[in-house]
Parts: structure tokens; C-alpha cells; sequence
């Protein structure tokens, strides 16, 4: 099991900007595909974007293309995600997942999870 925590979550208004972080302590994610994934109140899980070392991120969710970003610090074993531009529809628990082979937005396929952030986004 790799102990992911995520952090950076809060309160904030429409189009305002907040920055994830996903984190092991104690454990490398160089060699884990990381994933960010939410959940709104009432809703199933969405694949946000994920990313490998040294790899560009891939992007699953259209409706934040352009305004999200996935980017790793290895020297910090962080696994960020930058959220620019947030709307009300982006409230939501956000979770970082890893994996140690496959980038995926498919929920299924991750066996390590973080607790969850939540993201809460007022008009």
C-alpha cells in the first residue's frame, strides 16, 4: 500500500485557484503512475488527469482541459494539481490514486488511494 495524503483543498470563489498536492511519506512515487480523480455530493468519480516520471500528463475530463494541470516534483515526491479558473461545478472531494504501471482514468484500476481534499468553489 503506498500511504498517498492529499492537501490544498479549501474554500474558494468562482474563479479563483487552488494547487494540490499529493504526497507519500516515507515512500518513493517515482516509479507510480499518479492520478487525480474527484467526487461531487451525488455523483460517481471522474478521472482528472494522471501522470508518469518523466512523462507529459494525460488529461481524461474535458470540462477542466485548460484550466488543470498535473505536474510532478521528484525531489520533493509530490504529485501536484494546479486548478485554475474553478466554477461551482468543480466542488468536490479530490483524491490522488497510484498505480505502479498504468496511467488510467478508469477508478477501478487504482488500488492505492489518499483520504481526499475537499474543494469547495462559491458563487
Amino acid at each position: 500500500q503506498v500511504p498517498l495524503v492529499e492537501s490544498g483543498g479549501g474554500l474558494v470563489q468562482v474563479g479563483g485557484s487552488l494547487r494540490l498536492s499529493c504526497t507519500a511519506s516515507g515512500f518513493s512515487l517515482d516509479y507510480y503512475a499518479i492520478a487525480w480523480f474527484r467526487r461531487a455530493p451525488g455523483k460517481d468519480y471522474e478521472g482528472i488527469a494522471c501522470m508518469k516520471l518523466n512523462e507529459a500528463g494525460q488529461y481524461f475530463l474535458n470540462s477542466v482541459k485548460g484550466r488543470f494541470t498535473i505536474s510532478r516534483d521528484n525531489a520533493k515526491n509530490t504529485v501536484y494539481l494546479q486548478m485554475n479558473s474553478l466554477k461551482p461545478e468543480d466542488t468536490a472531494v479530490y483524491y490522488c490514486a497510484a498505480d505502479p504501471n498504468v496511467c488510467t482514468g478508469r477508478r477501478n484500476h487504482y488500488d492505492n488511494w489518499g483520504p481526499g481534499t475537499q474543494v469547495t468553489v462559491s458563487s
